[in-house]
């Protein structure tokens, strides 16, 4: 078993190998803060996982480390922001960072962001908003490795989107999750660790199901939410598809199979229907409509109500969206993250490579 590493160390780690690159202190600050989070909320699809794959598009060339982020749009509630194709929680904070300050004036405030990259966890964003007691949500567009219901063509991301709610007493109601059954980080760490994904997740090149986690290297795709028809994916690929539509038609980025794919070894599509990857953001106050006090009492009485819940003879509990990660925060911050193996190698290559010292 993997030795558990401090945040604190992964962190300082994470942020020197991306200024060691050629980031700004500030941004590759930014960037360690997102990767750690998913860390310590136990999503590790999204987390150091990653670097690989972003430090590949960067010596590729399809990442620029010194964005300039500007406002090119605005009004008197929103804002549009061109993230200049740096890693996407640079512009992504900035823009969380506007409407909260915003939605603070005015009650609520919406941003989009285009020309962007990959901006790690949702969530992240969406409790930056709940943290100024304010509802919080993001969502973005993906690499386009999602076919339709009742096709073989990969035209949609995995297209996540989280929504943070803050109670009283309880930690916040946090709901950040792919709309696809499976987000592309997990069957990538699958892939790493040798393991067969479960039927009902990917399709092959020609729609049949597939248990491998690498098909999407060989023509295949994600289904959409649901698996087939008969048990809703059509509801699946509503939802991608109005995630794709918030985060790139709304403010001019790519949408669906334009998309420019996030991992170094998928060429870039040859058509552009706007400026690279993008994503939305939106917080509104919880006193825009009852007394704040009111709310998060209610809030609370909504969790409390849902906790309670009778669990059926297979779960010791029914568990609140975002309890699981605000559990694992608190257990990562007392004893340490252990990484996978398979993500040490890859980090350890890049260290030495970089000339970083690495805490494994």
């Amino acid at each position: 078993m993997e030795r558990a590493i401090s945040y604190t160390k992964l962190h300082q780690y994470t942020r020197e190998l991306f200024t060691t690159i050629g980031c700004t202190s500030y941004d590759a600050e930014i960037v360690a803060d997102v990767l750690m989070e998913a860390e310590l909320r136990g999503i590790p699809s999204h987390g150091l996982m990653r670097v690989k794959d972003y430090i590949s598009l960067w010596e590729a060339g399809r990442i620029n480390l010194k964005p300039s982020v500007k406002i090119i749009h605005q009004t008197p509630t929103t804002y549009t922001l061109d993230a200049d194709n740096g890693f996407g929680m640079i512009a992504a904070k900035k823009a969380m960072e506007l409407v909260i300050e915003k939605a603070k004036e005015v009650g609520t405030s919406w941003a989009s962001v285009i020309n962007s990259n990959h901006y790690g966890i949702a969530g992240y964003y969406a409790l930056m908003a709940s943290k100024q007691n304010m509802i919080g949500i993001s969502g973005t567009n993906a690499n386009p490795l999602v076919a339709p219901t009742w096709s073989i063509s990969r035209m949609l991301g995995t297209n996540p989107i989280a929504v943070a709610i803050p109670a009283k007493s309880f930690p916040p109601f946090v709901a950040d999750f792919a709309t696809s059954p499976i987000a592309r980080g997990k069957l990538a760490l699958l892939e790493k660790e040798g393991k067969k994904i479960e039927y009902g997740f990917v399709q092959d090149k020609e729609g049949l199901p597939s248990n491998e986690p690498a098909i999407l290297k060989d023509g295949g795709a994600i289904v959409t939410l649901g698996g087939d028809y008969e048990h809703g994916s059509h509801k699946g690929y509503c939802m991608s598809a109005m995630i794709d539509i918030f985060s790139s038609v709304i403010g001019g980025a790519n949408f669906g199979p334009f998309v420019p794919p996030q991992v170094s070894y998928i060429p870039l599509p040859t058509k552009q229907t706007g400026k690279g990857l993008g994503h939305f953001f939106g917080a509104y106050r919880i006193d825009a409509f009852r007394p704040a006090d009111d709310f998060l009492q209610a809030m609370d009485e909504w969790i409390e109500t849902f906790k309670n819940a009778q669990p059926d003879k297979n779960h010791s509990k029914v568990i609140v969206p975002g309890e699981p990660e605000y559990e694992k925060t608190q257990l990562h911050l007392r004893e340490g993250i252990q990484i996978k193996q398979e993500v040490q190698k890859d980090l350890i290559e890049l260290s030495k490579k970089y000339n970083v010292t690495h805490p494994f």
